[in-house]
């Protein structure tokens, strides 16, 4: 290579190296300003998680029930994961046991041919060699021979007592995995038992509060003050979120209008200005229990936990003043302040806030007003 290519090369590879140290603070910059944004709205979420919107003492144990209900689902999700993980590694390490062993067996049999080899020489081959008095080039091919012969034998006991190790820490890796697998039943029977004792609980407050209506008239009408207030808790969210420092980025969830995806496949069994309670503002689409519950578009998780009438509620803002809410789920899958994308799982379908069947309340939200989220889901 020349001394001009030579400096012409350094000088380019100095200006890549130069680039890059440009364009990184940019980057680093602007994941320390999402990473920001996220930890700003997790405590927000905090500070509005504070205000129970439980009115009485049903309402209260509807709340803690619910929520721990939510709590245990989780619990059995994670639960369940784990052990199809340790499941995982348990057929991993299984397989790695054969493959140890066959190459162990393969080892020995190769060992025994060697030393068959080695048998038949005689006790002392280097002695006979010297006593034979051949040719002085014959006896240094011999001991030649019978060295790398030796070496190939320490090789393979060498191997075999790395093989050795290598199944005992396999065998004892399986019996952690094990272990840890029997634990994981005990917990998953717990949980599964807690299940059901909180389930029984639910279903007796959901009586004691529809017990308390002398009439239809008065359940509606609780039914509407139930969105009057959640109204109040959503223009404080929007309010709070117009006074963050740095607002969620825009999106772009505009230009998808008609075409979002929908959060759950379902029936629709309650439209947009039904004047229904707190379902007034969205869309009701019913679904079975546990149905995984999809973002639509992009955004920030800005809200989730229990609000009255909503059962566990969990709130995306997208930018640009939009929000889609989604209500009465069974458990959560995202939290407070994280980033999620199209089609991310974020919670499951319930019938929490005291419904008497699961199903997916869905609203979308512009500048703090509700518009009709059928004008933004994709037609069937």
């Amino acid at each position: 290579m020349s001394r001009r290519l030579a400096l012409a090369l350094g000088a380019l590879l100095a200006l890549l190296v130069s680039s890059a140290s440009l364009a990184q603070p940019d980057e680093s910059a602007a994941q320390a300003q999402l990473d920001a944004l996220g930890q700003e709205i997790e405590s927000l979420s905090e500070r509005l998680s504070a205000t129970g919107q439980a009115r009485d003492s049903a309402e209260r144990e509807l709340r803690g029930v619910e929520t721990e209900l939510a709590q245990t689902h989780q619990r059995l999700d994670a639960l369940q994961s784990e052990r199809r993980q340790v499941d995982d590694e348990m057929s991993q390490l299984r397989q790695h046991r054969d493959r140890l062993e066959g190459e162990r067996a393969s080892q020995y049999a190769a060992l025994g041919q060697q030393l068959a080899a080695l048998y038949r020489l005689g006790p002392t081959p280097q002695l006979k060699l010297l006593l034979n008095q051949g040719d002085p080039a014959e006896l240094d091919r011999m001991q030649a021979y019978l060295n790398r012969f030796t070496q190939a034998r320490n090789r393979r006991l060498a191997d075999i007592a790395r093989l050795d190790t290598a199944l005992a820490d396999t065998e004892q890796a399986l019996d952690e995995r094990q272990t840890r697998l029997a634990s994981l039943a005990d917990e998953l029977d717990t949980q599964r038992a807690r299940l059901v004792t909180r389930t029984a609980e639910r279903r007796s407050v959901v009586e004691t509060l529809d017990d308390r209506y002398g009439s239809e008239a008065d359940r509606l009408a609780d039914l509407n003050d139930n969105r009057e207030q959640a109204e109040r808790k959503l223009r404080e969210i929007q309010a709070e979120l117009a006074r963050l420092d740095s607002p969620t980025p825009t999106t772009n969830i505009v230009r998808t209008q008609g075409d979002l995806p929908w959060p759950v496949q379902g029936d629709i069994t309650s439209s947009f200005n039904r004047r229904d309670g707190v379902h007034y503002n969205g869309i009701v689409i019913q679904a079975g229990a546990g149905t995984q519950v999809s973002a639509v578009h992009p955004g920030r998780v800005v809200f989730a936990d229990w609000m009255r009438g909503f059962g566990n509620l969990l709130i995306i803002d997208h930018g640009d003043q939009i929000m889609t809410l989604y209500a009465h789920l069974q458990q959560f899958s995202a939290r407070p302040g994280q980033q999620v994308n199209r089609g991310d799982e974020i919670g499951r379908v319930g019938d929490s806030g005291g419904q008497s069947r699961a199903a997916l309340y869905f609203e979308v939200r512009q500048r703090g007003e509700p518009i009709n989220p059928q004008r933004w889901i994709a037609r069937r």
